[in-house]
């Protein structure tokens, strides 16, 4: 009988011993990611004028992707698709952002990062710009998020009905850093109450990074999942009295290079906690820049164009990987992906399945995060800020359709303006500057047929946003 509960003791303790061990080889999950961020506003990724050392070491020591897609060039689109792995007209949340006044926002009933991992015991947070609906049904907390944090729309907008914004320059608002609480009524949320009205948006990076440092503090024991959507470099601009240059020629330098700082001590403090072994910590932005804030906007880089627009400059975005012992050090990955594959990769890395009930347009790229193999993503689709599709990538090739381009519609009793074709050849031809449509037809009738049946069958299963009633 001794020896019967002996080995049952044996048997229980060693079950206990193993729960723990797969507890433990959880990775933790870090992604950090600013709002209209250029492809050339990295060091690592080329820039003369912005320092970002403390990136520059993620790339050293991790992997950079410079072929990573955003699946909109604009906010609420992005970070739809970013969250769910769907192109956001899938899902209903397509059709431009979401502002103080609007009444829809993410469906609770799609299944997102945060659910997925929440599922499987990870603590999950969310610290920054939400901008997928502010009204309580459509918070962080209804998308698997313990807790929340953060602005619920852009920087750029007040609280309750977007009313009384300021009609002043740029670079004045840049000059008055006081102007963050004097002209501006952005709300500052915890959970799904204001807490801070208007926030004062000079410590929100620093602020939210505090946010993020203490919810891995407090989680170090257990797998967590934080989510940190800086709401800089939008504009208006703004960053500490401690790191601020007056010059407004230098505000977006400033706003970068004070949001790397921000990003090395992150880091630092997972190294410090002895977790980096076991944490990936992923940067990027939702979108390209916004070019025509000049100084307060970034760089496209090589890239044609920036945010709003389906060229590259408005999609393909900075990406940096970081992983010590799981992703190679100093390693460049020029392979077809984006935020779309995340919500599938994640679920590859944690060895889970997604939900069988529903389709997504995100494929499990991990193999790009460790090996030098071939994307399994060969198309991706190019929707406009307003969600009419536009174009098509299939390997090499890239077809964008500007359907009137120019003209604000059809005149009555004019036919409707020709649609622009444009053919590019990316491999060649990063900065879309040679258009080889009239040069290969054939090659564009195959990609705007594809393009065609990828859209219907989209359409035809689409699920539809959260409406607000009455």
């Amino acid at each position: 009988m001794i020896r019967i509960l002996l080995f049952l003791i044996a048997a229980a303790s060693a079950f206990v011993g193993s729960v723990a061990i797969a507890a433990e080889s959880k990775p933790n999950f870090v992604i950090i990611f600013t709002d209209d961020q250029g492809y050339g506003d990295l060091s690592c990724f080329g820039s003369t004028k912005i320092k970002t050392p403390h990136i520059d070491r993620m790339a050293e020591e991790g992997r950079k992707f410079t072929n990573f897609m955003v699946a909109s060039p604009v906010c609420t689109p992005s970070r739809a698709a970013l969250l769910t792995g769907c192109y956001p007209k899938r899902i209903g949340m397509h059709q431009g952002v979401l502002f103080p006044a609007s009444t829809k926002g993410l469906n609770a009933e799609e299944h997102t990062i945060a659910d997925h991992l929440s599922g499987q015991g990870y603590a999950t947070a969310c610290f920054g710009k939400w901008h997928l609906g502010h009204h309580p049904e459509t918070l962080p907390q209804q998308h698997g998020f313990d807790t929340y944090w953060g602005i619920p729309y852009s920087n750029d907008m007040n609280h309750p009905d977007n009313k009384g914004k300021p009609r002043v320059s740029s670079d004045e608002l840049w000059k008055d850093q006081e102007s963050t609480l004097t002209l501006w009524n952005t709300p500052l949320m915890e959970n799904e109450k204001i807490v801070e009205l208007p926030v004062d948006q000079r410590t929100v990076t620093r602020r939210f990074t505090d946010k993020a440092i203490e919810f891995i503090e407090e989680n170090k024991e257990s797998p967590f999942f934080v989510y940190l959507p800086h709401s800089m470099p939008h504009i208006p601009l703004y960053v500490p009295d401690d790191v601020y240059d007056p010059d407004p020629q230098n505000a977006y330098t400033n706003t970068i290079e004070h949001i790397d700082a921000e990003v090395g001590r992150l880091i630092d403090r997972i190294r410090e906690l002895g977790l980096s072994e076991n944490t990936y910590v992923i940067y990027t932005t939702d979108n390209g820049p916004w070019l025509r804030f000049l100084n307060h906007g970034g760089s496209a880089g090589p890239l044609r164009e920036g945010k709003g627009t389906t060229f590259e400059g408005g999609q393909r975005v900075p990406c940096v990987m970081w992983g010590p012992g799981r992703i190679p050090a100093g390693t460049e990955c020029d392979e077809l992906a984006g935020t779309i594959d995340l919500l599938p990769t994640i679920a590859a890395l944690t060895d889970t399945p997604l939900p069988a009930d529903r389709e997504i347009d995100g494929v499990d790229i991990s193999v790009l995060l460790t090996e030098g193999a071939e994307s399994p993503r060969n198309e991706f689709i190019y929707y406009s800020s307003r969600g009419n599709i536009e174009g098509l990538r299939q390997g090499k090739w890239k077809l964008l359709v500007k359907k009137g381009r120019g003209q604000k519609g059809k005149a009555k009793g004019k036919a409707e303006p020709a649609a622009e074709y444009m053919l590019f050849d990316l491999s060649a031809d990063i900065g879309e500057e040679a258009n080889l449509a009239s040069a290969n037809p054939e090659v564009v009738e195959a990609l705007q047929k594809r393009m065609a049946e990828l859209d219907a069958e989209i359409a035809e299963n689409a699920r539809v946003a959260w409406e607000k009633e009455g």
